[in-house]
């Protein structure tokens, strides 16, 4: 398995949606790469990330990473381990820094992730079950994340371990709240959630930032408890799965597959959400979600593509209640630019629409 293919992502999904919003999924390493995205010291090199997202507003993340030297054998088995500071700022005045570890031992066998982060966000809550008059709220959530996973392969790429995370978030809101807000308590809206859990991931894919073929799986489970501090006691659960085939040259067919549940009394930071385009993250927050898309992607000239997209979700009070609501459906088109052809890194604009409403996207990778 070639380096690029054996990263960890620095941030799961069932981190907190509070703390872990603003956090990249990756950080590729471009010491060896000429391309003008980064700026490079030695072994330290930073790399400035464009944002524009309907639930923080638009924005940079700034991302260096020192990564620690290898042998010419280890090169061939084993991506490098590296320290990685995260700093991101957006219009609406969020905020996010963080530190990350990345460690891989013995051939890629071991591989661990540890995460300090700080995250201010200042989000609008959208779903009307929240306000008394149907009215948007004012949703600022300030948090603080612990997180370690460490993981031992158990076959061809196939990796099964444990996690620990522990979250300090404050939650305000202000504006017409009625609805299960208005129940909130003093420790509800400054709470802990401190879990302990369990993972399993499988990937076969040829690029983490822009597959062409192969899968990824993933599961994790995590259980918070008040007997280790957590303010409640609840569980979750998350499922993703990735599909990736070059249907031709150019053009490649993407699909997802995700499922969250929460059981217990989860607090509203850590709800599930539905994780389509066309929407802001905080219009559909409850504590069961499922979504399906699929993706065409054509590089159609040069280092110029474009996409095409659609999918379909549901949320509810459990995964029982799923389809008992009307789909949340989404489809939309976007163009590429491809500034590093090497690792495949492109530049993102998507428009999309879901119902009434639609949103813009502009990032760097793919958005599975």
């Amino acid at each position: 398995m070639q380096a690029q293919e054996t990263h960890i992502k620095t941030s799961s999904a069932n981190s907190s949606y509070g703390v872990s919003t603003l956090i990249p999924e990756w950080t590729p390493d471009l010491r060896d790469e000429e391309t003008k995205l980064k700026a490079q010291k030695g072994d330290f090199i930073a790399v400035p990330i464009p944002v524009v997202d309907p639930t923080v507003g638009s924005g940079i993340v700034a991302v260096g990473a020192y990564y620690y030297g290898q042998t010419a054998a280890q090169k061939k088995v084993q991506p490098a381990s590296a320290t990685q500071l995260v700093g991101a700022y957006t219009n609406n005045d969020s905020y996010a820094y963080g530190l990350m570890q990345k460690n891989y031992w013995d051939e890629d066998s071991w591989r661990f992730v540890g995460t300090a982060a700080y995250t201010a966000l200042k989000l609008t809550l959208i779903d009307s079950q929240y306000s008394a008059d149907g009215s948007q709220l004012d949703w600022n959530i300030k948090g603080t994340l612990l997180k370690s996973e460490l993981l031992r392969s158990v076959g061809s790429n196939w990796y099964v371990g444990g996690q620990v995370r522990l979250i300090n978030n404050t939650q305000t809101f202000s504006g017409n709240v009625d609805g299960e807000l208005s129940l909130s308590s003093e420790e509800e809206d400054q709470a802990k959630a401190y879990g302990l859990g369990f993972l399993v991931q499988y990937d076969t894919r040829d690029s983490q930032t822009n597959a062409y073929k192969g899968q990824r799986f993933e599961f994790d489970a995590l259980l918070n408890s008040k007997e280790i501090g957590s303010t409640n006691s609840y569980q979750s659960y998350n499922f993703k799965y990735r599909y990736y085939h070059q249907l031709v040259n150019d053009l490649v067919l993407s699909v997802e597959a995700k499922s969250c549940a929460k059981s217990g009394q989860a607090p509203l930071w850590d709800y599930c959400t539905i994780g389509l385009r066309g929407f802001s993250a905080t219009r559909y927050l409850n504590k069961a979600s499922t979504s399906l898309q699929s993706e065409f992607r054509w590089r159609a000239w040069k280092d110029i593509g474009a996409v095409a997209f659609v999918g379909i979700g549901y949320d509810g009070k459990s995964i029982a209640d799923l389809g008992s609501k009307a789909s949340v459906n989404s489809y939309g088109v976007g163009l590429r630019y491809m500034v590093l052809d090497s690792q495949r890194i492109n530049l993102r604009f998507d428009y999309a629409r879901s119902g009434d409403n639609d949103a813009i996207y502009i990032s760097v990778a793919e958005a599975f």
